[in-house]
């Protein structure tokens, strides 16, 4: 996104139903090693394809860390600099693996106010090739007004 293009969504803005649109991302290997490195997860099983497969998976594979920063980055390009994330629950599915490409999209499913916050909840699913690799349920926090500039 263009700096032009950052804007915070508004709670009063937001309506339960709300199609999030569509974020894709090509899984390479650079992605899928780098993203480990960066997490410290230096598990063979994501960066040494050899490694891997002795242990009988076909390749490489994303970690939960990298599918949690994924999914954070989606809903927060979706809600702007200004939303807060509040919770992450995600589950995992199938392998991210390189070569692949997975899909995000959501869809919010509720709206409410806890004491001062304004919280939208978001049903989130990640699919690729071989299906649903990471499902959940994210709640970012939005302000509730337009600000003055």
């Amino acid at each position: 996104m263009s700096g032009s293009e950052l804007k915070t969504r508004r709670f009063n803005d937001v309506q339960v139903g709300e199609e999030i649109p569509p974020f894709g991302i090509d899984i390479t290997t650079r992605l899928i090693v780098s993203t480990a490195i960066a997490s410290r997860d230096y598990q063979n099983v994501h960066h040494d394809k050899p490694g891997a497969q002795a242990l009988g998976s076909p390749d490489i594979f994303m970690n939960i860390l990298t599918t949690n920063g994924l999914v954070g980055r989606y809903i927060t390009d979706w809600a702007g600099p200004e939303a807060l994330l509040r919770s992450v629950k995600i589950k995992l599915g199938v392998p991210n693996y390189p070569g692949d490409h997975m899909e995000l999209r959501g869809r919010v499913t509720a709206c409410r106010e806890e004491g001062t916050d304004h919280l939208a909840d978001i049903e989130v699913a990640g699919k690729n090739g071989l299906g649903f690799h990471v499902t959940g349920t994210v709640t970012v926090a939005l302000p509730s007004a337009r600000t003055s500039a």
